[in-house]
């Protein structure tokens, strides 16, 4: 499809990084894509179908970051879907699953699972290293006994939907969330294309719309360090007894913190599991921990990035 792209470009040194994927992870949603230079200096780059959301989200980084040399530019009838098929490759995870693009779904191995996705503008095409120890993970937790066909499942911060539709594909039947709709619209037509929307929803919403009470045995969350920490609580107030939890979108120099804002909920250690500068975090056979009691420092909401 033809569309007008508004790109944001802007270059940040090292200490502001934390902050800028903080405010990047809320205002752009869908993603973005980071280079670092030798010096440290990491510089951003983005597209957006709303151009005055654009515009605005561009005034906040100026305002923020005077120095960031912030920078807008229209790329006018771009095919974003056709510009992927120059990069986008085929990739193995875990053993056990493939990604395909539409345009390459016949050249998958008959001994992986594949997984069919349409590469647009939502995060999540098993290419980045989050993604793929998520769906390594998975993969091993098939394999162990400790996620079995039939049992429910959260996939918050959904984006392109590639971890709900790799558990669906597990026999896994669940619901994935994501705050940005057009990651929601990503996921509904690749959910269709894998031909799992009978069991895997999507719908737009954070942890916050999952009504009380309502229980997972497997919850899988792909977003930033700072949301997981802020969204803690009601996270594991919604496993079930027994159940698994796998956290991912961590730097390695974040996870310390990840780790002790839910080991103070009650969760032992997890095991973590790295690739390059990112990790993932696995919980298995989980206690019971629906009830729980405030705990100073923590928040009781947030929202979800995919």
């Amino acid at each position: 499809m033809t569309q007008s792209l508004l790109k944001i470009e802007f270059s940040l040194p090292a200490s502001d990084y934390d902050a800028a994927v903080v405010f990047l992870s809320g205002a752009i949603q869908h993603g973005w894509e980071e280079s670092q230079a030798v010096d440290g200096t990491t510089h951003f780059s983005t597209y957006l179908e709303n151009h005055a959301a654009g515009q605005e989200v561009a005034r906040q980084i100026g305002q923020l970051w005077p120095d960031s040399g912030i920078r807008t530019e229209e790329k006018m009838n771009e095919d974003w879907s056709l510009s992927w098929r120059e990069f986008f490759t085929p990739i193995e995870c875990g053993g056990r699953f493939e990604i395909l693009p539409p345009w390459l779904s016949d050249a998958g191995h008959g001994e992986f699972t594949p997984i069919i996705i349409e590469p647009k503008m939502a995060f999540g095409t098993g290419h980045h290293a989050t993604t793929a120890l998520c769906l390594a993970c998975l993969a091993d937790l098939q394999r162990s006994g400790g996620i079995k066909a039939g049992q429910e499942f959260l996939d918050l911060g959904t984006g392109s939907g590639i971890l709900g539709i790799g558990l669906a594909k597990l026999g896994l039947t669940g619901l994935g969330l994501d705050i940005d709709p057009q990651a929601i619209a990503c996921a509904e037509e690749n959910a269709a294309i894998n031909s799992v929307a009978d069991s895997f929803r999507v719908a737009v919403g954070g942890i916050n719309t999952v009504p009380e009470g309502t229980r997972f045995q497997v919850i899988v969350a792909n977003i930033l360090s700072k949301p997981l920490i802020f969204m803690a609580r009601d996270i594991v107030r919604r496993i079930s007894p027994g159940g698994c939890l796998a956290l991912s979108g961590i730097l390695r120099e974040q996870a310390p913190d990840v780790i002790r804002a839910y080991v103070r909920l009650g969760l032992p250690e997890p095991e973590l599991r790295a690739s390059d500068e990112w990790c993932a975090l696995l919980w298995t056979r989980l206690p019971d921990l629906s009830a729980l009691s405030d705990v100073s420092g923590l928040p009781d909401q947030g929202a979800s990035r995919n």
